[in-house]
């Protein structure tokens, strides 16, 4: 089987299937043989694992991982890639295809019976929901040890941007509390057919066992959506007029006080530590 990292074999394979991009799935497959191996490197593949990839497209990082790891787990949502797929994959005989929206899997069933080895999420991801994917995973609780993925860059800067930038934010805040994010390469267009308009960055998160805060999980995300739906606003002014939290400004400037801070603090300014013992003090 032709190695699919070198973008000439992408392409014949993909003439001689007359396959059609299609812009409602957000297709741009990686082509460049050195960012492929450092995704896999940064993700920390071994035969141990079992690995669950979005998106596979055409097969070309799939193949590297079903070398890499005991068992591949892709998941595609184009039928038209599938007997593709079924072809470049041939060779391997621990590559599982499933013809799926990822949005629409229960990823704690699809993993289940994996014999405790240990679950990595490898994707590069349609950009157009990177965040529900990603956000999905993580709150999903099923058992993943890590989610090494392929962003936009501007993304993956908001996912490990930290208080007082103007890349923080509620997904910041969000990633965080579920993971450590770590951005291990950034991509050039160029590295993609058809070339995105934007950057890209790979962007490793490894799962916390346990949450960094104890807090009302529910709770705190309410009051952490409050706080940035209108960043400029003073915290106290945003929670006192949300709808729904039950909360009056004062209140908040009561709690806000009682933890050293000034009552015209923003949202931007929190920490997650901070967050946290707001929502357990409201």
């Amino acid at each position: 089987m032709a190695n699919l990292g070198i973008p000439r074999n992408t392409i014949e394979v993909l003439q001689r299937h007359n396959f059609i991009f299609q812009k409602k799935y957000g297709q741009n497959f990686l082509i460049d043989p050195n960012v492929l191996e450092r995704v896999i490197d940064a993700a920390r593949v071994t035969e141990e694992d079992c690995v669950l990839e979005i998106g596979p497209g055409i097969g070309t990082m799939t193949q590297l991982l079903a070398e890499r790891a005991g068992k591949v787990i892709a998941v595609e949502i184009d039928r038209n890639l599938i007997p593709i797929l079924e072809e470049t994959l041939s060779p391997y005989s621990n590559v599982t295809l499933i013809n799926e929206d990822i949005l629409k899997l229960d990823i704690r069933e699809l993993v289940q019976g994996q014999q405790g080895r240990p679950v990595k999420v490898v994707a590069n991801l349609p950009y157009y929901i990177t965040t529900p994917i990603v956000m999905g995973l993580l709150e999903g609780g099923a058992p993943l040890k890590s989610i090494t993925v392929m962003v936009q860059k501007e993304v993956a800067d908001r996912m490990q941007a930290g208080p007082g930038t103007k890349e923080y934010g509620a997904l910041s805040l969000a990633v965080q509390y579920y993971a450590e994010p770590e951005v291990v390469a950034n991509v050039p267009p160029n590295c993609f057919i058809p070339r995105p308009s934007v950057g890209s960055a790979v962007i490793r998160l490894t799962k916390h066992k346990t949450p960094p805060v104890r807090c009302h999980e529910k709770k705190m995300f309410a009051i952490i959506r409050a706080s940035f739906n209108q960043r400029r606003k003073t915290l106290a002014n945003s929670l006192g007029n949300a709808a729904g939290l039950g909360v009056s400004r004062d209140r908040v400037v009561e709690a806000l006080e009682e933890m050293g801070l000034p009552a015209m603090v923003r949202g931007e300014a929190l920490t997650l530590e901070q967050f946290a013992e707001l929502s357990n003090r409201l």
